[in-house]
């Protein structure tokens, strides 16, 4: 892949904008996120993007349900970008083919790749935990996108609900209570490290530092993670789980429980073959994948174009 692509990764407090030369990423451009309103948004998005120079497309990978045949948003998380016809919109104002889609399934996408462009992994599962937990499919090479495009919601997989007595504990927004993102989000980890007395965010820092209580309370999230993983293991029986997003700095603190739990509760004979993994990009994940996603969905768009053509002129 030699064309110049650029992807954007939109977070509720910055956006990151970056060319993919060849198999090159270029040093990411950051911004604080404007969430006044769509619109301010959507400017704001024109505005990086046009900076950035020219490509022969763009993705765009953002905190959101999609659509993603259409490029619609469906639902949001800490952007203004509901109902937003964020594809259309893009295109018309940029004049490049545009591909959106949601930020851990982009963050998938670049960790299934090598830093020269070949896939490492023909299924890989991939689980982000930062404020939420995301989560993001690819097999073959492909994103798989479900029914609609909005498969890989694993957070909201539920590991710990109390089935005791129907009908069953309900909430009336998500995460609903035992699910991944209820129960091994960072914004979970705050709250185990507070039961500790850790001011928010302290949790990781103190626990490389070997505060007892803040190890303890980074060993049960992983243990809470390692039920998520078996569920997907025990699913896709995947070559790879990736982890990622801002509480897998933690590194083996948190990986070392997670994999023994998920052992434990990977049915026997499945996942003989899976390697449990921290995220290889980091924070450069979501903006890698993003151009990845430009780039393949460009291909095949121009394969469906020629055999389109292809077949009119057959006789």
């Amino acid at each position: 892949m030699t064309e110049r692509l650029i992807g954007v990764d939109v977070g509720g407090t910055k956006i990151a904008v970056a060319a993919l030369d060849g198999a090159t990423l270029q040093e990411p451009h950051t911004e604080a996120t404007d969430t006044r309103g769509g619109e301010e948004l959507v400017e704001q998005l024109v505005s990086a993007l046009r900076d950035a120079g020219e490509a022969c497309a763009v993705g765009v990978a953002v905190p959101s349900v999609v659509d993603f045949e259409t490029g619609r948003v469906r639902s949001s998380v800490n952007v203004p970008l509901h109902d937003i016809a964020l594809r259309e919109v893009l295109r018309e104002r940029l004049g490049v083919p545009v591909y959106v889609d949601n930020d851990a399934t982009c963050a998938a996408l670049a960790e299934a790749y090598d830093d020269d462009g070949a896939l490492i992994a023909r299924s890989l599962v991939m689980l982000t935990v930062g404020t939420g937990v995301g989560g993001g499919i690819v097999i073959g090479g492909r994103v798989f996108r479900g029914a609609t495009g909005a498969a890989a919601e694993l957070g909201h997989t539920v590991v710990g609900a109390d089935l005791g007595r129907a009908p069953f504990e309900h909430a009336d927004r998500f995460p609903q209570p035992g699910s991944l993102e209820a129960l091994a989000s960072g914004r979970a980890l705050n709250a185990l490290g507070a039961d500790h007395g850790l001011p928010e965010s302290a949790t990781i820092t103190a626990a490389r530092d070997g505060h007892r209580g803040a190890c303890a309370a980074i060993e049960l999230l992983g243990r809470r993670l390692g039920i998520g993983i078996a569920n997907a293991i025990n699913t896709f029986d995947p070559e790879l789980v990736v982890i990622g997003g801002g509480v897998s700095s933690a590194g083996d603190l948190l990986l070392q429980p997670a994999r023994e739990e998920a052992r434990r509760f990977t049915l026997t004979g499945v996942g003989t073959r899976t390697e449990i993994r921290r995220a290889r990009y980091g924070p450069q994940a979501g903006v890698r994948g993003a151009a990845l996603l430009a780039g393949h969905e460009l291909l095949a768009e121009r394969e469906r174009e020629r055999a389109s053509a292809t077949g009119a002129l057959a006789p």
